[in-house]
């Protein structure tokens, strides 16, 4: 046998990999399974969107590879797009990269800044990728731990008593994931006066600003945050398109050009079609962002319940696609989602595969039907 490389020693199957197969064969078994574990969308994406894919289909270049850095044409949409609801300027020329999905982002820009042995910030909890890739691609994780205490923003004072000598990167997420607390303005300033003095890339991952959410903002609108900071963003969870896998990274053009350097040696171009929808999509107006909010309210509502049921504590000021809640004391989050599973059969997400931050902790996703949820509270 051949053996695997080396580097995929320091990962594991992804847990939504491994447990939804789980699922899967509770399924297959004749379990009515709920799935709440997930942030897939279930809505449809704009109609204007699908009409822009279809009709793009007999485009004469439709069919051809496409450009590594996207039709100008989405660049200017992305780049307008932030002006209009960021008040964020940049040039779409060479300040905007779009990409396969913000995952694919979170890949190019460690490979495009990280050699072996440096070292990478990742907010504990958090997106368990930014740890997955960091392994991968040699260099070492050292967790920052976000607390309700703080209300999950960085605690500063305990930033700068580490050993951030050999730190190149800093992973910050904010509308945060899995906690849905929202960034505030002063967060992010303190943030780009931090990279600034410490020589650390800030890189805000932003795909939940629109959902549930009030007041969206990017680092990007900090003065100076070009000059140390990136931000990625994504169209999956904003415009129902996950499937799409759209995304896209922002930042003065050095940095720009250097992830473009990594993007350009992985893939050839996304699919014609689908920059024609994204362009559609990124063209919209608010209205579409009330009307889905008015279906996740109604969803909220109900997922609130359905956490009260497990004597679970939340906050009604978080934003996203998620509820997360505390858990009673004493309990530890895989042994209640196991019970819900095997015992109600509804599949909920335990805190800790966000990190040991996340103990204490369980996520539901709103990505189900008010029907389903009922349904759920009705198991419970």
């Amino acid at each position: 046998m051949i053996q695997p490389a080396k580097r995929l020693d320091t990962v594991q199957e992804y847990y939504f990999s491994k447990k939804l197969r789980e699922v899967r064969e509770l399924m297959a078994a004749g379990k009515p399974i709920i799935n709440m574990g997930i942030g897939s969308p279930d809505l449809q994406p704009p109609a204007k969107v699908l009409e822009a894919i279809q009709g793009s289909l007999g485009d004469a270049s439709a069919h051809k590879y496409q450009s590594y850095q996207g039709l100008p044409e989405l660049r200017n949409a992305i780049s307008t797009f932030y002006k209009n609801k960021f008040s964020v300027e940049t040039n779409p020329e060479n300040e905007v990269l779009p990409l396969m999905g913000s995952k694919e982002g979170i890949m190019h820009i460690s490979m495009a800044f990280l050699n072996e042995g440096d070292k990478v910030l990742i907010p504990n909890p958090g997106y368990p990728t930014y740890t997955s890739v960091t392994k991968l691609v040699g260099a070492e994780p050292l967790f920052y731990n976000l607390s309700a205490e703080d209300n999950w923003q960085p605690n500063f004072a305990e930033l700068e008593a580490q050993d951030l000598s050999e730190v190149k990167i800093m992973w910050v997420n904010y509308p945060h994931m899995p906690t849905g607390t929202n960034a505030t303005l002063e967060t992010f300033k303190k943030l780009i006066a931090f990279g600034k003095k410490h020589h650390i890339l800030i890189i805000n991952d932003n795909p939940y600003s629109f959902i549930l959410n009030d007041n969206p903002i990017s680092i990007l609108q900090v003065a100076g945050a070009k000059d140390i900071a990136l931000e990625l963003n994504s169209l999956s969870k904003t415009f129902n398109m996950a499937g799409w896998r759209v995304g896209m990274v922002l930042g003065n053009s050095t940095y720009i050009n250097e992830i473009l350097k990594v993007k350009s040696n992985m893939d050839s171009g996304m699919f014609y079609g689908i920059q024609k929808g994204a362009i559609e999509a990124l063209q919209l107006s608010d209205s579409w962002f009330s009307e889905q909010n008015k279906i996740y309210t109604e969803r909220r509502n109900l997922i609130w319940e359905l956490a009260d049921k497990l004597d679970a504590k939340y906050s009604k000021n978080a934003t996203g696609l998620f509820v997360w809640a505390k858990i009673p004391e004493g309990k530890k989050s895989e042994e209640v989602t196991d019970s819900v599973l095997y015992n109600n059969d509804i599949f909920i997400t335990p805190g800790t595969i966000f990190g040991s931050q996340g103990e204490g902790y369980i996520r539901f996703s709103l990505c189900v039907t008010t029907e389903i949820i009922k349904e759920a509270i009705s198991r419970l």
